[in-house]
């Protein structure tokens, strides 16, 4: 079989055989196949899209291009669940989520992802925690999952490589935004780590890679058909992001938000939806919680109770975290040295946000990449977001900046005034989650 050949074919908008399928993935992986190759491929795919059936065997061949990990013999108790989210400002969901599930019985394997683009990354804001280890071996990992109930680090080199080449190829070739490579790329990974159950966040609005609410739709019907196809229960939630999500929006001061969440000292009510109602949706379809309704209630008594609090703290601590870290989370995050208030330039309520320059703002601050190779600082960004419908004045202000120094801080003040929109009268409050995707909707 020669690659030439296949691409061709789907250039043409030929359908591709598994065999045809399965000769390009084992050639990404082993690098039979060179990268001007693959990023032909790529386009072919981007131009020409892939059919249901092409798109379920690219992900599974993706998924078996590494280890995929088995935990029937790992003595875990429950089913073995995940959630993620195609990325936004402000998104703290998985630090969450992660341990309110293993509080009422499942256990969440989570292999996350660095920020991408203006969005924040969950192992962005886990590397602000002294000593944590992103980057695990399988052995530790499965240790930490087995005891603590949830474990989230980084793609491993074991796990979809296919995934890892292709995707750096993808973006640099202008074909990162293309469907069925989103849905493969993202599954690939997903079905690799052995999963019962998974749920997306699909984010739509100013903050989102999906801006509109058609690709949004299109995009969760897609993973959901994909994966429902491939043998794993996958649903999807179609969240809000016209707005920072949370109150916080930095790696450190994101983290600190979740030991807030986490320890009942504040939740952001959109955070809190988000997160229960993601975290529901996993517990009904495992078959721990009977309904939606008995969903929420064990969740929260997983807050009440101190509970999840408890197994993020343990999660912390077995990979390579302060044993006090939910205790003293103030004393071992990072600190920037100025942290002050930017005001808008006149009162008046909060009327729209384009939250895409909102993040932006944090990566000029330092808190996110220009290039691949940047160093992040874990220390900077915004604190006490204002939200849409918000009445401001010279006591509230648009967010609390932290920076490292005074340009980067009048810059980012400079950035806010120009993103966040204040007029005389309050817009209609807008829901959180938007919309459900079931296999039912594919």
């Amino acid at each position: 079989m020669l690659a030439q050949e296949v691409i061709r074919r789907k250039r043409d908008g030929e359908p591709l055989s598994n065999d045809e399928i399965a000769f390009i993935v084992r050639g990404i992986t082993d690098n039979s196949i060179s990268e001007g190759q693959a990023a032909a491929f790529a386009m072919a795919v981007f131009l020409r899209g892939m059919e249901r059936d092409e798109t379920v065997s690219l992900t599974r061949e993706m998924m078996n291009s590494g280890t995929v990990l088995d935990w029937a013999n790992a003595g875990l108790d429950g089913p073995v669940l995940d959630k993620h989210s195609t990325g936004g400002v402000g998104d703290k969901v998985s630090l969450l989520l992660a341990p309110m599930i293993a509080a009422c019985g499942g256990f969440v394997p989570m292999i996350s992802g660095r920020g991408l683009g203006h969005t924040g990354g969950t192992l962005d804001k886990l590397d602000s925690v002294p000593g944590y280890d992103t980057t695990p071996d399988l052995g530790k990992f499965r240790e930490v999952t087995a005891s603590a109930s949830c474990a989230i680090i980084g793609q491993t080199q074991d796990l979809a490589p296919a995934d890892r080449r292709f995707y750096g190829i993808r973006d640099v070739t202008a074909t990162v935004e293309s469907i069925p490579l989103i849905t493969a790329s993202i599954l690939s990974k997903k079905l690799a780590a052995g999963l019962t159950g998974l749920v997306m966040d699909v984010k739509t609005g100013s903050g989102a890679f999906a801006s509109s609410m058609e690709m949004a739709v299109d995009l969760a019907k897609s993973i959901v058909s994909v994966a429902n196809g491939a043998g794993l229960a996958t649903s999807a939630l179609i969240t809000d992001m016209n707005q920072v999500l949370g109150s916080n929006a930095g790696n450190a001061l994101e983290v600190m938000e979740c030991v807030n969440y986490l320890t009942g000292e504040h939740r952001d009510p959109a955070l809190h939806e988000a997160t229960m109602a993601l975290s529901a949706e996993l517990l009904v379809m495992s078959g721990i919680a009977r309904d939606t309704d008995d969903a929420r209630t064990r969740l929260q008594q997983s807050l009440d109770s101190g509970a999840a609090c408890e197994r993020f703290a343990q999660m912390v601590a077995e990979l390579g975290g302060p044993s006090d870290f939910v205790e003293h989370a103030d004393t071992h995050l990072p600190v920037a040295p100025l942290v002050r208030p930017v005001f808008a330039e006149s009162p008046g309520v909060v009327t729209s946000m384009d939250t895409r320059a909102v993040g932006v703002a944090i990566i000029e601050l330092g808190g996110g990449r220009r290039r691949a190779e940047d160093t992040i600082d874990h220390a900077v960004g915004l604190s006490g977001v204002c939200a849409i419908g918000d009445a401001l004045d010279g006591d509230r202000p648009l967010a609390v900046i932290h920076a490292r120094d005074e340009a980067a801080l009048d810059l980012a003040a400079q950035r806010l005034r120009a993103a966040i929109s204040v007029g005389d009268d309050a817009p209609a409050t807008a829901p959180v989650v938007i919309r459900r995707i079931g296999q039912a909707d594919t």
